[in-house]
This record gives C-alpha cells, sequence and structure tokens, in this order.
C-alpha cells in the first residue's frame, strides 16, 4: 500500500512539476518561409530570432518566464501563412503576432490579425499598404517601401546626378511598389523614366529585357529583385558590356552576402538602398553583428538584424503590458519608444501610415567584393567608388 501511494505521489509530483515548468514558459511560434525561393530571407531571420532568444533567456527572460520559439514554414505563400496564424490564435491562443517575409504573406497574417484582433509585429515586409489600411493592431518595425530608396536617392541627387533611368522589376507586391516609388521619386528629381518593366520572378533569361535596356542608354538601371534575379541580371548586364553610370538595387536581394556570392565580379560597384548594415553605430549592433558572423560564416543583411530586434520589442512590450491579453499588448506596442540594435523604434501615424516605424535608410556599394556602407556620409564605412569604370575598362 505505501509502495503504491510513493509511485502515486511520484506520478503527481512529475504531472505538476510539468505543468509548472510550462506555466513558467512563454510561447511563440514565428511564420516564415523556409523553404521555396524566399527560403534565404527566411532562414536568416530565423537563425537572428534564435540569437535573440538565447540572449533574452540568458538576462531572465521576459517577467522571469523563458521564452520558447517555435517556427513554422509558410513557404512563402499566403494561404499557408493565414492558416498557421488562425491557428496560432484561435487554437493554441498565442496573444501576438511575430513574423513573415514577403508582402503578400504578411498581408494575409495582418487581415487574420485584425480580425481577431491580435496584435501582429510585421518585421521586414515593405508593400506601403500594409500599414495604411487603418488598422489598429498590426505594427511595422520596418519602414514601407516608399522610403527604403530616400538614402539611395540622396546618393543619386547629390553625386551621380542622373538624367535617365530604367527600372526593372519583379512581380511581387514588393517589387511592383518598389519600383512605382522609385518612379515617383525619379520624375520628382527630373529624370526621364525610359522604362518601368516587370518580369515574373525565377526567370532564367533577362537578355531580351537588357538588350532593350542598352539600346536606350540609361544612365541608371535600377533593379527591384530577390537575391537569385538580382545575381542572374548583374550576370547578363556584364555579359552584354551593358554600361551606365550606376547599377542600383532596392534592397532585397541586393543587400545581402549572396549577392556578392552569386553575382561574383559582376557585383562589383553595385549600389543597394538598404535599412541597415553591420557598420552601424546602433546600440547593440556590433555585437549582433559579430555573433552572427562568427556563427554562421557572413554578416547577416538588414533582414536580420530586424528579426533580431523585433524580440526585444516584444521583449519591452510584454513587460510593459498590464496583462498579456491582446489589448494590453496592443496597447504597450503603440507606446513603446526604445532603441534597439536595428534603430530607434516608436510605432507612430504618419503620412497616411498607422503604427510605422521610420528609420534612417542607407546606402551600400559593393567594393572589393564585401558590401560597405557609402551613404549617407556620417554613417559610411567606406567612401564611395564613382565614376564606376566601363565593362571594357574593368580587369
Amino acid at each position: 500500500m505505501r509502495k503504491t501511494l510513493s509511485i502515486t505521489f511520484t506520478f503527481l509530483f512529475l504531472v505538476f512539476s510539468t505543468m509548472f515548468v510550462y506555466a513558467e514558459d512563454f510561447n511563440l511560434t514565428i511564420p516564415l518561409p523556409l523553404t521555396g525561393t524566399q527560403a534565404k530571407f527566411g532562414d536568416i531571420q530565423k537563425r537572428s530570432y534564435e540569437i535573440a532568444q538565447a540572449e533574452i533567456n540568458a538576462a531572465g527572460g521576459i517577467k522571469g518566464k523563458k521564452l520558447v520559439l517555435t517556427f513554422e514554414d509558410s513557404g512563402a505563400k499566403p494561404e499557408i501563412a493565414r492558416g498557421i496564424v488562425e491557428k496560432l490564435i484561435d487554437v493554441q491562443k498565442q496573444p501576438l503576432i511575430v513574423g513573415e517575409y514577403t508582402s503578400s504573406c504578411a498581408k494575409a497574417v495582418a487581415a487574420v490579425s485584425e480580425e481577431r484582433k491580435t496584435p501582429y509585429l510585421v518585421v521586414v515586409s515593405g508593400a506601403d499598404d500594409i500599414t495604411q489600411q487603418n488598422y489598429k493592431y498590426v505594427f511595422r518595425l520596418n519602414p514601407p517601401n516608399a522610403y527604403y530608396a530616400s538614402g539611395l536617392i540622396g546618393f543619386m541627387k547629390e553625386v551621380v546626378k542622373p538624367k535617365t533611368i530604367a527600372i526593372l522589376h519583379e512581380s511581387s507586391d514588393f517589387g511592383t511598389s518598389g519600383a512605382d516609388e522609385m518612379e515617383k521619386h525619379a520624375k520628382a528629381l527630373g529624370m526621364k523614366v525610359l522604362m518601368k518593366e516587370k518580369y515574373e520572378k525565377g526567370a532564367v533569361d533577362f537578355k531580351p529585357i537588357l538588350t532593350k535596356v542598352k539600346s536606350m542608354r540609361p544612365d541608371v538601371v535600377y533593379m527591384v529583385s530577390y537575391v537569385m534575379d538580382a545575381a542572374l541580371l548583374m550576370r547578363q548586364i556584364k555579359e552584354l558590356r551593358l554600361d551606365a553610370k550606376l547599377f542600383a538595387g532596392g534592397a532585397a536581394g541586393f543587400a545581402i552576402p549572396e549577392f556578392v556570392d552569386n553575382a561574383k565580379d559582376a557585383s562589383e560597384y553595385v549600389v543597394t538602398s538598404t535599412l541597415w548594415s553591420p557598420q552601424v553605430k546602433y546600440a547593440g549592433a556590433k555585437a549582433y553583428a559579430d555573433k552572427y558572423k562568427r556563427t554562421y560564416g557572413d554578416y547577416p543583411s538588414y533582414h536580420g538584424a530586424a528579426a533580431y530586434s523585433a524580440l526585444f520589442v516584444v521583449k519591452n512590450a510584454l513587460e510593459r503590458a498590464k496583462t498579456w491579453k491582446q489589448d494590453d499588448i496592443r496597447d504597450a506596442l503603440k507606446a513603446t519608444k526604445m532603441q534597439t540594435a536595428f534603430g530607434n523604434v516608436a510605432f507612430v501615424d504618419q503620412n497616411g501610415y498607422q503604427n510605422q516605424n521610420f528609420l534612417e535608410t542607407l546606402v551600400l556599394q559593393v567594393i572589393k567584393g564585401n558590401h560597405e556602407t557609402i551613404w549617407p556620409k556620417h554613417t559610411a564605412s567606406a567612401p564611395y567608388l564613382y565614376p564606376i569604370p566601363r565593362w571594357k575598362d574593368r580587369k
């Protein structure tokens, strides 16, 4: 009898101990593209979330609770992203949503979050209209697409002074809105837009489009592309000996190390908009960038820095929230004012955007096979190289 009671008490102790451990965890599932054409960006973010998770837990967690992350693969498909988030909110009762990458997935997640009155922190999705819907529960850490090229516009205005531009973009929400915004900026600067043409991502032959661009002889060739397209565009530009005063990218694929790895010497002198670089002076940025490089061999792109910082924004909001109910978390996010490795964070209603964070955007240039920050001047890690040589004059 005593032996039976002992076993029973031991069993009950283990059950209640397990329940207590789980009660002390804060579980957060993050949807990301971990397979498919956008998996590279999902992987950069996943690694960065995990670095932040380890740091947060080493410092005591969130209100003493251990942060436990899991990830679900959306494959960059909006319908899958929507299904994941519906399950997280309706079944798992997760009180806030973080993540995704493509703008189409973020829009799907934003619609679900607003319907369910559950706060959603958009991390790197750029389409302008994500935060132009008068949503109360959707917050965005990264600037919208309309602001991505502001640093590049400054560089072109003061240094390049182009008169003509050709714009190429892939056909997603991100590519289309980025091209539209550059067209507006170019016209405001007095540049003539010789062409604006879209293509389907994953194309294998850009030479027909590029031959058309070459015949127009634009001062600037501006491209909004993901990484494999970005690299292929530049390799084929080199093959065709298409010369211009400037080859420029609209962030995304042009701003990650894989662009240089894949484009090889065709990437040299290319400039790109970016939201962040490892050389920025934000508190914690260098430590994060160095830790990522030690672990994974390359410095992270802005996608990683935003993901890393997003978890500290979550921690900050949860620690200030009255309760961990959705409305209280929403109110805490709205009141956020903090500094992160990604820059200052404050979610404001401004210029037609709601709950939007705004940041200074930068310009990178590939110099001797590495991305260097060149603009604005006060952020520069290296002086810009301009004018760029014609292809026949390059070694």
